[in-house]
């Protein structure tokens, strides 16, 4: 098989156009492809506002090339072809140890999700536990808040089938390299339950938080087909331990607590589980503090952001433009841009009484006026005044009440012109914006610049300026700021062997809770590799 690369075509190209540009690149004729596999498509903008789409496909050569192969090659350029072998990706089983109870998963998040639909399908029949509710009640809640401000704390944007992430833009691109195929399956399992088979070859893959929530709803279904139990409304409350060994969980629901025996705990809860990490501490399962970082949603027209990519305001085909965005600062801390949302919202993504968190999400068409991101300021744990293992969690809860004093329990919304001058001059300007909030939840305007501490405001400001040197109008006096941005990562890790497994025997913690992974896609990976790690030493119930 071949690899072809830099396969340029304009964005409205067929299939049969790609596959004739990929012949006329090899010096053959299209019908001597016999199959042909697209493995990436990117933007190519050097030249906007005439923009191509560039192409990396996997081929196959009719019968009578296949032996010619080489010779082909050598007309190319090194990096413009090679050969390749296909690696499916091979979930092994090699244990030979009986399981006595079945493996019991704290969280259905993306890694939660993962592990456990691997773990069924596999015959290991787990017990997935996941204190909110099913995603079409949970969607109930969620929008029952975003409309009058009454929040559920059992049932949020944060808690509830899927994790935080079933209520994002569904961005499922990621940095981890996939030597093993991990990747690849997460995308093919994700599209073989009703995702659009674009994600597996899209250089910035999404999905949209109104096709994700049917997916993750077919995912379960799936488990329990496959001998998998899923318990809504059931949370952790505490691990039953014994000689430094997992031995079960007790369990709260809606009838009390109770008890579910087990020697394997996959601990897949998200960074807002907070109140179960004080359980984890206070049952001296070790944890340490870790860096993450904080800011402010920001908003600009997505007319102004396609502009800057792509040359023209109106992105047609292309969709909603895309940016990405870093720089250093004098106080020595990084800002970038983070969960970049192209024609999204900004939602209320709170799941405490009297704390406020933002989020960004887009649905699947990506289509609402503005385009914002979180511009986030590196913190470490020198930040939290304290050297607890749980100071992070104290951190993030005081920028939150602050967020929440400020907008009144809604979304506090301020200029960034009004900012920089307060933070800067403590003066306060008048500005009329051309463009109004694309929020879910209500909004308000107020002052956003008494909620971080004063270095990453100075260092949120620098990155802003120099933002505005990358993309014209970033830092234009009527961008809007949103806040708080302070759930980007876990404040915590709970270390881990290369068995996967923390100093307690059978406890497994996983995914972005954990500190093991950050975004959907390499959530769902780690979760595959502790079904593994089970696989290796267990054989299946069934």
């Amino acid at each position: 098989m071949l690899r072809i690369n830099q396969i340029k075509v304009h964005p409205d190209a067929k299939i049969e156009d790609i596959r004739k540009k990929t012949a006329s690149i090899l010096g053959i004729k299209d019908q001597d492809i016999s199959k042909m596999e697209i493995v990436k498509q990117s933007i190519d903008a050097r030249k906007k506002p005439e923009i191509f789409y560039s192409y990396t496909v996997d081929i196959v050569l009719s019968k009578s090339l296949q032996n010619k192969e080489d010779k082909i090659l050598k007309r190319l350029k090194p990096n413009q072809a090679s050969k390749v072998t296909d690696k499916p990706y091979s979930f092994v089983k090699k244990g030979n140890k009986e399981l006595s109870h079945a493996p019991v998963i704290v969280g259905m998040g993306p890694t939660g999700l993962f592990c456990g639909y691997f773990l069924a399908k596999h015959g290991y029949q787990p017990i997935i536990l996941e204190r909110g509710k099913d995603v079409d009640s949970r969607t109930e809640d969620v929008k029952h808040f975003w409309e009058t401000g009454e929040l559920n704390t059992k049932s949020n944007v944060q808690f509830g089938e899927g994790g935080a992430g079933t209520f994002s833009d569904g961005k499922l691109n990621t940095l981890i390299k996939d030597k093993d195929g991990r990747n690849k399956e997460v995308l093919k399992i994700f599209v073989e339950h009703g995702a659009p088979e674009r994600i597996l070859y899209d250089y910035k893959p999404h999905i949209g938080t109104d096709i994700l929530t049917e997916v993750v709803k077919t995912m379960r279904n799936e488990i329990i087909k496959n001998g998998g139990q899923v318990c809504f409304e059931t949370k952790m409350n505490r691990l039953v331990l014994e000689e430094n060994r997992v031995k079960g969980v007790i369990v709260e629901t809606n009838e009390g607590l109770e008890e579910i025996k087990t020697n394997h705990v996959i601990l897949a809860i998200g960074h807002s589980a907070r109140d179960t990490f004080e359980s984890l501490y206070q049952q001296n399962i070790t944890m340490e503090a870790k860096s993450f970082a904080v800011g402010f949603r920001v908003e600009h027209p997505q007319s102004m952001i396609n502009m800057a990519m792509y040359g023209k305001e109106d992105a047609g085909t292309l969709g909603a433009a895309p940016y990405k965005l870093t720089a250093k600062t004098s106080v020595d801390r990084g800002v970038y841009s983070f969960c970049m949302c192209p024609g999204g919202y900004v939602v209320n993504a709170s799941s405490e009484e009297g704390k406020l968190a933002v989020n960004g999400m887009s649905y699947s068409d990506r289509s609402s006026n503005n385009a914002h991101s979180a511009i986030i300021v590196s913190v470490t744990p020198k930040d939290f005044d304290s050297d607890h293992p749980l100071a992070g969690i104290k951190f993030q809860r005081k920028l939150e009440e602050k967020a929440y004093l400020a907008g009144s329990g809604k979304i506090p919304v301020q200029y960034y012109g009004d900012f920089k001058e307060k933070v800067i001059n403590n003066k306060h300007v008048s500005i009329q914006s051309s463009y109004a909030p694309c929020t879910k939840g209500e909004y308000c305007f107020s002052d956003l610049s008494s909620i971080l501490p004063d270095q990453c405001n100075q260092a949120f400001i620098e990155g802003m300026e120099s933002f505005g040197l990358q993309i014209k109008g970033f830092n234009r006096h009527d961008t809007l700021l949103l806040g708080v941005e302070s759930r980007t990562s876990s404040p915590v890790r709970i270390p881990r062997g290369e068995d996967l497994q923390a100093e307690i025997k059978g406890l497994y913690p996983c995914g972005e809770g954990a500190g093991y992974a950050g975004g959907i896609t390499s959530a769902a990976m780690d979760g595959i590799r502790v079904a593994e790690e089970i696989a290796k030493e267990y054989r299946s119930i069934s």
